[in-house]
Order: structure tokens, then C-alpha cells, then sequence
């Protein structure tokens, strides 16, 4: 489904069954997405449940090419997680923005235990962080020694 029909769509069946709750599998916004149709189906997921969808579907990786193994299940939920999540900001959900809140002061802080604890998949965040350390802790692997969150703070102070 198109993007821009995502919203009509959750509108219209919630007219129609007279505000029952709506689950939806997707929705599947692009058909070329093979391997990561999970990712395609969480972008409808989010925009779907923006609009008021109240349940949403996992889809995973191995949609419509092989049966999914456990890690495709479990990467299919934590992304429809997102999505969800995504939605619960847009709808203003306090629990939701307060966690992303959360997320971007213990960003601020360096502080990598907060944001592995934050995390939606701790266990993925911290194997990454481990995999891939950088030369000084404080730091992200990316940025490094030029952190522009660490530079700001020797330069201004905390």
C-alpha cells in the first residue's frame, strides 16, 4: 500500500467497524523489498498505527522467500517494536517520549550503560558496542577522538 493511502485506509476501517480495535500485517509499503520486508512493512506499521491502528503484525526478513528462522522472528519484532514505538511518539504517548527522552540525555552524557539499558535490543546494542570498541570509552566507534558531544563538553565544560 502506498504511503499516502496508509492513514485513509486505518480511517475508513475504523469508520466502517465502528472503532473496533484494527491489526494490521504491515502494511507493505514497496514490493521490492525482498529479504527486508520486515523494514518495509514497519514503515506502513508506523504510519498505520500514527493514524490509529492498534495492533500491529511482525513481519520478518524471510517474508515470501523461506520459512523464518528464530533470529528472522526475533528480528521482525524488534523492528515492528519500532514501529510501534515510532507511533506511540507521533500519537504523543508520554511513557514513549519519556524513554526517548531518556535515550538522548544519557546520549548527551556519554553515558553507554543508560543507552544499552534504553535500548530496544540491548543485547544487539551492546554486541555492536563490543565488536568494534573505540581507542577511549567515552567515545563512539564512529566519531572517535572528534565526538563533537565530548568536544563541546571540554570546551564549555559540564
Amino acid at each position: 500500500m502506498p504511503l499516502d493511502q496508509i492513514e485513509a485506509n486505518v480511517m475508513l476501517q475504523k469508520k466502517l467497524c465502528h472503532h473496533a480495535p484494527f491489526y494490521v500485517l504491515g502494511p507493505l509499503v514497496t514490493d521490492i523489498a525482498a529479504g527486508y520486508d520486515h523494514v518495509a512493512c514497519a514503515i506502513g506499521g508506523a504510519l498505520a498505527g500514527k493514524a490509529g491502528a492498534d495492533f500491529l503484525c511482525y513481519v520478518t526478513p524471510a517474508e515470501h522467500l523461506c520459512l523464518p528462522s528464530v533470529e528472522d522472528v526475533r528480528e521482525g519484532v524488534v523492528v515492528t517494536k519500532i514501529a510501534a514505538h515510532a507511533a506511540d511518539i507521533a500519537r504523543g504517548h508520554k511513557g514513549a517520549m519519556e524513554r526517548d527522552r531518556e535515550m538522548s540525555m544519557a546520549r548527551k552524557r556519554l553515558d553507554w550503560e543508560a543507552q544499552m539499558k534504553l535500548a530496544i535490543d540491548p543485547e544487539k546494542a551492546r554486541r555492536y558496542r563490543a565488536q568494534s570498541p573505540p581507542a577511549e570509552d567515552d567515545v563512539c566507534t564512529m566519531c572517535g577522538k572528534y565526538c563533537a558531544i565530548k568536544q563541546v563538553r571540554e570546551y564549555f565544560g559540564d
